[in-house]
């Protein structure tokens, strides 16, 4: 039989029959490994696989000996065992990436990292602003700069994400403001994952499972609040689950990130995966410029001249050293 991966839990998973529509429980036979992939998990929510069915007593088991090449996927590395990768899911027509202010903090260090691993595979990206309804748009008071005397106001929170909302726009990423509290927007949200495999990403407690409760209340998914000591959520989801949508739609909800390594990119192709950067980087002197300290350099130009974001640039900086590879939660937009 032929099927599709709704869920994994490491070492069982729950495939949906083509020819049937049923479910299955079914596992690995033997090692099974997929060529040029050193994964913790071989087999993803939205593959699809090849399965036989065995009789085990009254019980039906599947046998998954076989998987379908994918046409995409979004891959990083594990967070415990560094030289391998974790596959989050395959086979997604469009990601939204969940973004918070606060409670928890969403870095632009981690949002360019999520957005150049989905760009290596033309996966787009919508950036969700998520709970917009707690958000101050109070001014606050003026404090004076030690260093320079001058008066300096700091941006309210609702500015803040404005300000964001703004610069992924400019680089052409589609954002959108929404409460999954309140509701707002989330009709638009729902005309976007129309006829579409949807992925849900972003850290734990950045309102994936209500947003999917808020689109599908059925769904039911378990939430639970921030700890208010960290300000981080709680891991509510476990394990990426696939849903099927009554809007004629597919939702995948996957487990809390708290930061995104990397997988497979050379330095020299980093730069492909910035929308900017790569569409600058021919006026560059050298075919194989970094846009570090290479003369005449047309990336660096545009981040002096203000055409590319200082925060976009630092976060490619820190991509292609490695530096921060353990240290994503690093904000830089402020500046």
């Amino acid at each position: 039989m032929t099927g599709t991966v709704y869920r994994s839990t490491g070492s069982w998973y729950e495939v949906k029959s083509h020819e049937n529509q049923q479910f299955y429980n079914c596992r690995i036979k033997g090692k099974f490994r997929i060529q040029g992939i050193k994964s913790t998990n071989p087999v993803a929510v939205g593959d699809i696989v090849e399965f036989d069915i065995e009789q085990k007593g009254d019980e039906e088991v599947g046998i998954i000996h076989d998987i379908h090449d994918r046409e995409n996927y979004i891959i990083r590395k594990s967070v415990n065992l560094s030289k391998q990768t974790h596959i989050i899911a395959a086979n997604v027509d469009q990601v939204f990436l969940l973004v918070t202010l606060n409670n928890p903090p969403t870095y632009t260090s981690f949002i360019d990292r999520f957005l150049a691993a989905a760009q290596a595979y033309d996966i787009p990206v919508v950036l969700l602003f998520n709970k917009v309804d707690t958000y101050s748009d109070d001014q606050q008071e003026a404090t004076i700069d030690l260093e320079t005397g001058e008066e300096v106001t700091t941006m309210t929170e609702l500015d803040q994400v404005r300000y964001l909302m703004f610069m992924y726009k400019s680089i052409g990423y589609e954002c959108l403001a929404i409460s999954a509290q309140t509701g707002k927007n989330i009709d638009q949200l729902k005309k976007l994952m129309k006829g579409k495999t949807s992925m849900f990403a972003g850290h734990s407690g950045a309102g994936k499972s209500s947003t999917a409760n808020a689109i599908e209340p059925q769904l039911d998914l378990k939430t639970k609040i921030i700890s208010e000591q960290h300000k981080q959520g709680q891991h509510t989801t476990t394990f990426a689950q696939m849903f099927d949508l009554e809007l004629d739609g597919r939702l995948i909800d996957t487990p809390g990130i708290k930061g995104f390594g990397i997988v497979d990119m050379e330095p020299e192709e980093i730069g492909d995966y910035f929308k900017e950067i790569f569409a600058l980087k021919q006026n560059c002197k050298f075919n194989n410029c970094l846009h570090v300290e290479e003369p005449k350099c047309a990336v660096k130009e545009a981040v002096e001249n203000g055409e590319i974001f200082e925060s976009r640039y630092q976060s490619y900086l820190s991509m292609i050293t490695g530096e921060d590879d353990q240290h994503y939660r690093v904000d830089k937009y402020q500046n």
